[in-house]
């Protein structure tokens, strides 16, 4: 997602590293990186140069200081940092929104929200979305059946309202303007306080549809009217967000299949050609895949420093906070059981694809290179093994290094061969006395509690790399980012979220902790090998 405008930004960030000042003659080469990228990702050409030269101005002749001070530590800053700093907050500039996600209407009023677009954006699924993501935040939504052109439309629209336990409203044979007028009455009935109508769409803008448009707006008295659109068709969205928008009035934009989009021009430019905020977006295929469009997040993401908000809200919506505190309690504590391994795989694949989650981790654009993908099938495979093992086996590892028939019928049952089986005992084994003999040090549990102990990441990237996994050049190069100074208390998300940057690695001549993080890993696999 948004490797295109990833790739600009980055060289260049290394363009101006080492720095001491910018001036016209070494910004220029960085600029041309950042130009390129965004016209590849089809961002408006208007909208570049206006980038450029707002980010160009903000930085130009300005005197670098070489450090500034935040909340009482010292942080090292240059050219590099002050440019991507310029950068992204024109960008959220770009991007940002006026006001909250929704207008809302004043109680008893109930809220209208039309979803306006072309065939084939997503408007019926989208609708679908929308509703869940409102019952979610405690709303009452009804949906409104208005698409009469499409066939299938309405039956479409009434299978999403049944999935989510939502009532759909609709006449058959009725006219789009009376139905959405009628649904008003029908949703007080029902005591709704949304409403959503589902439009129709055509495959090009044209005068019939803005007339019917126009008068539902009219006779409903929607408080929202948003355009979704398709974010892999580019410039074309844009031009067509802008032609309904002048027609109606849009608030707000809803742009689909956005984790699609390797480009992410769309985004950019949406707002800033047409005057319409994207409020919305959708990044997947689920009910439960749309969110409000958070600006930070997008900027921070394209920049490659990821999104540690997103990936917090990610983690919350599948996770029981209290459970997860007692898996962390008992991980440090080595009881951490195959069947809790089993629970964590199944939590990571409610979060969603792991490219998308690993891309929220800060600078995972900087770990990888180019091109890397994150083998989805992994978790799959890992699923496999551990579903075919019996209760007592996943309580008691141990059970197959005494019978060795055990891994051949867990092998059979899975599809996989013996030797997976065995590398996926040999490394959980490992991970289980490594958080043991984490969890042993003194204090740790007391600085570290619940989900906190995401600061132990320094020595568990360790302990993958030493399981094995060093080939796998995600793996290996988040271990050098993301955790001594999570150790040391501070998580690196904090310090991202405050914008600190990213944690610092152990110093070169503090020999002490890395002999004490050698002796674990010594200790570990002599017992690994008994």
């Amino acid at each position: 997602m948004f490797e295109t405008l990833t790739k600009g930004f980055r060289a260049a960030r290394n363009r101006l590293a080492g720095l001491t000042e910018l001036n016209e003659e070494n910004l220029e080469p960085a600029l041309r990186d950042v130009r390129l990228s965004l016209l590849e990702a089809d961002v408006e050409f208007g909208v570049v140069k206006r980038f450029l030269g707002r980010v160009k101005e903000s930085v130009i002749g300005e005197t670098i200081t070489n450090e500034v001070e935040a909340k009482g530590k010292k942080i090292k800053i240059g050219p590099a940092e002050r440019f991507i700093k310029a950068c992204q907050d024109e960008l959220v500039g770009m991007m940002k929104s006026e006001g909250p996600a929704l207008v809302h209407a004043k109680a008893p009023q109930p809220t209208g929200i039309m979803m306006v677009g072309l065939q084939g954006s997503g408007k019926t699924t989208t609708s679908g979305k929308l509703a869940r993501l409102l019952e979610s935040q405690g709303k009452k939504p009804l949906l409104v059946a208005a698409d009469v052109q499409r066939p299938g439309a309405i039956e479409q629209l009434k299978v999403l309202g049944e999935r989510l336990s939502i009532p759909v409203f609709s006449i058959p044979g009725g006219r789009p303007v009376d139905i959405c007028t009628k649904a008003i009455d029908h949703a007080r009935k029902l005591k709704r306080d949304v409403i959503i109508y589902d439009t129709a769409g055509r495959l090009a803008v044209d005068e019939p549809l803005m007339v019917e448009l126009q008068q539902i707006k009219t006779n409903t008295k929607a408080d929202n009217v948003f355009m979704v659109v398709d974010a892999m068709i580019g410039q074309d969205a844009v031009k067509t967000a802008a032609a309904f928008h002048e027609r109606l009035g849009l608030t707000g934009v809803v742009m689909t299949k956005l984790d699609g989009d390797a480009r992410g021009g769309a985004a950019l430019s949406i707002r800033e050609v047409t005057g319409a905020p994207v409020k919305f977006v959708g990044m997947g295929e689920g009910l439960d895949k749309l969110e409000e469009f958070r600006p930070e997040g997008m900027a921070s993401r394209i920049l490659g420093f990821g999104d540690v908000v997103g990936l917090m809200k990610d983690f919350e919506g599948v996770v029981d906070q209290n459970k997860a505190e007692q898996d962390a309690k008992r991980m440090l504590e080595g009881r951490f059981t195959l069947h809790d391994f089993l629970e964590q795989i199944r939590m990571l694949q409610k979060m969603g694809p792991l490219q998308d989650l690993f891309e929220k981790l800060p600078f995972f654009a900087d770990s990888v290179p180019e091109g890397f993908q994150v083998d989805e099938k992994e978790l799959k495979r890992a699923e496999a093994i551990v579903s075919s093992m019996t209760k007592r086996e996943r309580i008691e590892p141990e059970l197959f290094t005494k019978d060795k028939g055990r891994i051949q019928r867990v092998a059979k049952g899975s599809g996989r061969s013996d030797k997976d089986v065995v590398d996926l005992l040999q490394r959980f084994s490992f991970m289980k006395q490594m958080m043991g003999d984490i969890g042993q040090q003194a204090g740790l549990l007391q600085r570290l509690p619940g989900m906190k102990q995401m600061a132990m990441a320094k020595r568990l990237n360790e302990m993958v790399r030493t399981t094995g996994l060093e080939t796998n050049p995600m793996m290996s190069s988040l271990a050098d980012q993301l955790l001594e100074a999570a150790v040391a208390g501070e998580g690196p998300m904090a310090a991202m979220m405050r914008g600190q940057g990213a944690p610092k690695a152990i110093k070169p001549g503090d020999k002490n902790k890395k002999k004490h993080l050698r002796k674990l890993q010594k200790q570990a696999r002599k017992k690994s090998r008994k």
